[in-house]
């Protein structure tokens, strides 16, 4: 699974502009191998009993008595692998259509087979050493796919935010695993398990406070990758990158990965119920965060970021709550990953067609001109805001009911973020599918090659069907089973419960008020100033200028006086020194004439000085 594509990276990086005109077809063509690999290893495990479902694949030695390089295949790590390499395959068919005019389509896909090589090695490493090579993977080629159009300033400024503020992250992740071997002598997530964590507790050979702080410090990594509070700021900015891109991180690899790291990580924050409880809080305000941030995006693409901050916050809330949350979590990973990959290649569609514009106040109308796209698109905003018998319906309310289990304030929060998210994903439909046109004169939309809509029209197939297969009956839980544990009492599926009644009429009245606001009345072509909230949803809540004041301006004001210091303290020094020994020696060797009467004299004089000392002496 990980060599094939990066073996197609190599080759497409390596062969230059002599792979142009068949590299498209080798990426494409190395991501689908790496997906039969995937279904083949997922049906051998299904042929296995549940006991057996968890086999270690060791390669080499590789930091000899700390860690051997290895991979496990077990439930949770081959369901990432079929997400990662089945909704990335069809971003990389879309991609040959949406990239089929830029010169450099042939790097595009070299990247792509990079990112998911690295995203594979993540989620499929036995330890976390090998896990940190994959992160660290996956933000080499997020960095490079956000920044593709390099010659924009904003892309290039992106891609290092993205790079820059990740490392915050990626600190506290190795902060972590040096305290896990420190601690444990390990590693290895085979033998990091409850029982060996709770009994280093019991013995005394781990405090409390140590394993409470590895869960904040695995959090701290886990924000970073998964854009949550406060490392939340690079996500809407790395909409610079080409439209699969954004899909690609959205759905199917970088944000998933904060997710996946907590669910692995479960040992520890089962025994830290501190740890635990910061997960949930972290999970609960960002999705309330990129709800509101997503209320007030007029661009396409970033109102569809600000839904997938709020999106990966649920999937954190569930990862927070147990065995019960990281099944629903995990669920609503896989469900997401497909309506969510399906909106942001449905707006690359709609951009497609409207000459790049992603004023969605530009748009509208387009259900007439674009109706697979529409239509597909729908699907996914009718998953994603939770519709009866759809995907999100099953794993959302899922993570909604098991939060209300544990704690009633963050259940409804999350109930509240379910409304809000009625309202912002149905301004985006309304504003860019129906009312009068808005297009520009020299916009003429066409609907998209079927390279790109057959993409489409698979991942919404998925948007529709895998909530129920996965939730119903617990069959995901119970596939989950052997990797992360199973609950003592297994959840039943509530249709009429009081939360998930709340949270279809909170929808339901988002969804009314978008429409008389968006949908049956005239939307302006300029954006009105609105409020302070307004603006403070515009402003990403003002998440830059925070960072700005606490972070950038305290530096700056420290470089300043470092070059000060620097200047007028260690410079002037070495600087005064040096001007006084030259200023010195400048002034002794004028005594140095040349002329031998002038050495006599001074010999006589010094022989004068000498001889009355001797006589001053001699008679004391």
């Amino acid at each position: 699974m990980i060599a094939l594509p990066l073996l197609g990276a190599a080759v497409l990086l390596l062969g230059g502009r002599r792979t142009d005109r068949w590299g498209h077809l080798l990426g494409v063509a190395m991501s689908l191998g790496a997906f039969v690999v995937a279904v083949v290893a997922f049906v051998e495990m299904l042929g296995l009993s549940p006991a057996q479902r968890r086999q270690g694949v060791p390669l080499y030695q590789f930091i000899p008595g700390v860690a051997d390089m290895g991979l496990l295949i077990d439930p949770l790590s081959i369901s990432f692998a079929l997400l990662i390499t089945g909704v990335g395959s069809l971003i990389h068919i879309y991609s040959i259509g949406y990239m089929s005019h830029d010169v450099d389509r042939r790097r595009f896909f070299a990247y792509l087979n990079l990112f998911v090589a690295a995203m594979l090695l993540l989620v499929l490493a036995d330890n976390y050493v090998a896990l940190f090579i994959g992160w660290e993977g996956v933000g080499l080629a997020s960095y490079l796919l956000i920044g593709f159009w390099q010659f924009k300033p904003s892309a290039a400024a992106a891609a290092k935010k993205a790079f820059i503020v990740n490392r915050v992250g990626d600190f506290g992740l190795l902060i972590a695993i040096f305290t896990v071997f420190t601690t444990f002598g390990t590693v290895a997530f085979g033998d990091l398990t409850g029982e060996t964590v709770s009994g280093a507790i019991q013995s005394g050979g781990a405090s409390q406070g140590t394993i409470t702080a590895i869960g904040l410090l695995l959090l701290l990594g886990a924000c970073g990758k998964s854009a949550q509070l406060p490392l939340q700021s690079w996500l809407l900015d790395a909409m610079e990158g080409p439209t699969p891109v954004s899909a690609l991180i959205h759905a199917a690899t970088m944000v998933t990965a904060g997710v996946y790291l907590v669910v692995r990580s479960g040992a520890f924050f089962e025994a830290a119920p501190t740890a635990q409880l910061v997960v949930t809080i972290v999970g609960v305000a960002t999705l309330l965060a990129g709800a509101i941030i997503g209320c007030a995006k007029d661009d396409i693409k970033k109102g569809l970021a600000g839904s997938t901050m709020s999106q990966i916050g649920y999937m954190m809330l569930g990862a927070g709550l147990g065995p019960v949350g990281y099944a629903f979590a995990i669920a609503h990973l896989i469900g997401h990953g497909f309506f969510k990959a399906n909106m942001f290649l449905g707006a690359g569609s709609v951009m497609h067609a409207m000459n790049d514009e992603v004023d969605m106040r530009k748009y509208g109308g387009l259900f007439s001109v674009m109706k697979v796209t529409a239509a597909t698109f729908i699907v996914g905003y009718l998953a994603i805001i939770g519709f009866p018998l759809l995907s999100g319906y099953f794993t959302k309310d899922g993570i909604i009911e098991t939060a209300m289990e544990h704690n009633q304030i963050l259940g409804w929060l999350a109930v509240l973020g379910a409304g809000i998210t009625g309202f912002y994903m149905s301004r985006m439909v309304f504003m860019t599918f129906f009312g009068k046109k808005r297009w520009a004169d020299d916009a003429h939309p066409h609907e998209s090659p079927s390279v790109m809509t057959v993409p489409l029209v698979l991942l919404s197939i998925g948007s529709i069907v895998l909530g129920a297969f996965l939730v119903l009956d617990n069959r995901f839980m119970r596939f989950l089973a052997p990797a992360v544990g199973l609950p003592e009492e297994l959840p039943g599926f509530h249709p009429f419960s009081v939360p998930g009644l709340a949270t279809l009429g909170l929808v339901a009245v988002g969804v009314i008020f978008a429409w008389v606001r968006y949908g049956s009345a005239e939307v302006p072509a300029v954006a009105p100033r609105g409020s302070f909230l307004t603006t403070f949803a515009r402003r990403d809540l003002y998440g830059d200028a925070l960072n700005e004041a606490l972070f950038m301006r305290p530096g700056q004001w420290l470089a300043r006086i470092a070059v000060f210091f620097d200047n007028r303290g260690i410079d002037g020094l070495v600087n005064g020194l040096a001007a006084g020994i030259g200023g010195t020696s400048g002034r002794l060797r004028r005594i140095q004439t040349g002329y031998v009467r002038s050495y006599a004299l001074s010999i006589l004089f010094g022989a004068a000085v000498v001889v009355g000392a001797l006589l001053y002496v001699g008679n004391m």
